[in-house]
């Protein structure tokens, strides 16, 4: 692991604070739930319904993680219509995404922008505990859609 330290061309470095969770697109939320809970030993540790993301969503971890550290993020369509749905008749049932925690989502924002670097929304928007979201366009990130994630600081993660 490198201990060099980031030149001012690099995004600052308390802007990324960690990967929060990998995206998991299934077609049946309670079905995805089960399997990894049974295989896997993993913990339920936040379930809701997104509306404005199409989404019915559930958070695992595995029992002894902190409660800042990565998660599993399952996502199932609420219709046909979703970004999941299509996202799954386009590709199956899958990895979806990867998240990174950040500090300050305006700021990392406008950073990426200032670097060409497409977003999805032009604001954030509500994700999941009302954290505030943004994507990275998938063809700016090598085929992977990057989620920033700046969490609710009334909510644990």
């Amino acid at each position: 692991m490198s201990t060099a330290t980031p030149s001012s061309e690099f995004i600052p470095a308390d802007y990324v604070v960690a990967v929060d969770h990998v995206g998991i697109a299934v077609p049946d939320l309670d079905t995805a739930v089960a399997w990894y809970a049974e295989n896997l030993g993993l913990v339920e540790t936040h379930r809701e319904v997104n509306d404005e993301q199409g989404v019915q969503e559930a958070m695992l971890s595995a029992p002894a993680a902190e409660d800042d550290s990565t998660a599993l993020q399952l996502l199932a369509p609420l219709d046909a219509t979703s970004t999941i749905a299509k996202f799954i008749d386009r590709s199956g049932p899958g990895l979806q995404q990867l998240a990174f925690r950040v500090t300050d989502i305006d700021a990392v924002s406008a950073y990426l922008r200032d670097r060409g670097v497409r977003l999805l929304y032009e604001a954030p928007r509500r994700g999941t505990a009302d954290s505030r979201i943004n994507f990275v366009h998938p063809k700016d990130a090598g085929g992977v859609l990057v989620e920033l994630v700046e969490p609710d600081p009334n909510v644990t993660h």
